[in-house]
């Protein structure tokens, strides 16, 4: 599907590593190369013809983001370098001001660790306390947050993010989404499910590196404190150390951003909405099915996360480090991710600290996995092929 549009894919490589990043289509690379060569400019800096244009595009993408993950025209869009920043934002610049010591937050120990350290830095500095989610019934009063991941990034595990937000939003309980994961794959309803804060990162939805966002509910955005000071979030300042602030988006927004990747980003949730968020989850499963039917077939293979309905699963070749796979994979024109990927909780769950994962998208085909499959039965021999 779409393989065409992808010149990384003309090489006959199979790259199966996209929950750690996506390929860029041709259309998202010329749209920043047009931004680059036709309308260069700043943001909100400029009266000029490019200027302005500069800032049509960056300012109604907000209303892009809006619409592809289903929030109200009235919450809000910070742009952000990606997941990481964003999920550090809501700690930082929110959560650090509205908690408490012995509040408790809930993650899970299938958690990336961009929803976890942030966390426990949090712990440090306030006294909160951290547990983990198992399920709603087992929820009590101090729970103050809920913070999960849409769709885990070893396992595979998706989560019933409506459940858990009509759960939280009956219970006065922060619900923080990480959508790392989810966005990318599968159709999001922000305001349907509740969620405060949406945090997900471009590079993993075939966007740029270096852009991300963090969705807001509207009514939690006013009581957000700015973590950076400087051009592009003040109104005023004088000699006397007096200032005033911006009350928009920009507030969080100091300094030149990545433009160039704001467009880009516009263009890469332009391009799936031409193929259908449902389209896509629906062909992810579907190769997932196929892939776990054909590994279950080898008997020098353990898979982890064989029940999800996503695009990533996770396995070892029995008795072989799970790099040593990769490099395997390698020689053969084949690209997953092995090690813990940052998850380093989750081995309370498999019993292994590191796996490979193999993480599908919509230009991945069966073709591949039947590939992956035959060179894995050749697995026997794969010292003999990477030393």
């Amino acid at each position: 599907m779409n393989k065409k549009d992808f010149d990384m894919l003309k090489n006959n490589n199979s790259f199966l590593d996209n929950g750690a990043t996506t390929l860029t289509p041709n259309s998202v690379i010329e749209s920043m190369n047009e931004y680059y060569r036709s309308y260069t400019s700043n943001i909100h800096r400029g009266d000029y013809d490019a200027a302005i244009k500069t800032n049509e595009v960056y300012d109604s993408t907000r209303d892009v983001i809006k619409k592809f993950v289903g929030a109200k025209d009235s919450d809000k869009v910070i742009y952000t370098s990606g997941t990481t920043m964003s999920l550090n934002l809501v700690i930082y610049c929110f959560m650090k001001y509205r908690l408490k010591k012995g509040d408790k937050v809930l993650i899970s120990l299938e958690e990336h660790a961009s929803n976890v350290l942030p966390w426990f830095k949090l712990k440090e500095d306030i006294g909160i306390e951290i547990d983990y989610y198992k399920d709603l019934d087992s929820i009590d009063s101090n729970v103050k947050v809920i913070s999960l991941a849409g769709i885990t990034n070893v396992l595979g595990n998706v989560r019933e993010l409506e459940n858990i937000g009509n759960y939280c939003k009956k219970n006065n309980i922060y619900f923080v989404v990480d959508g790392a994961q989810s966005v990318p794959h599968m159709k999001t309803e922000f305001s349907k499910c509740n969620i405060d804060f949406l945090a997900f990162s471009a590079h993993k939805m075939c966007g740029p590196t270096g852009i991300g966002a963090l969705v807001v509910r509207s009514e939690l955005f006013s009581d957000m404190k700015p973590l950076f000071y400087g051009g592009g979030m003040n109104l005023d300042f004088d000699k006397s150390g007096n200032y005033t602030l911006h009350t928009d988006e920009s507030l969080f927004e100091a300094g030149t951003p990545a433009i160039a990747e704001v467009v880009g980003l516009r263009e890469a949730i332009n391009y799936l909405d031409s193929i259908g968020m449902d389209k896509i989850h629906e062909y992810e499963i579907e190769l997932k099915k196929y892939a776990l039917d054909k590994l279950s077939k080898l008997d020098n293979i353990t898979v982890y996360g064989d029940s999800c309905e996503s695009g990533i699963l996770s396995f070892n070749v029995n008795g072989v480090f799970a790099q040593d796979v990769s490099i395997y994979l390698n020689k053969h024109k084949i690209s997953v991710r092995a090690g813990n990927h940052c998850a380093k909780l989750v081995h309370n769950i498999i019993g292994v600290k590191n796996s490979v994962r193999v993480s599908f998208y919509f230009y991945n085909t069966k073709e591949e996995i039947d590939t992956l499959i035959d060179v894995l039965k050749g697995s026997e021999n794969i010292y003999n092929i990477i030393i």
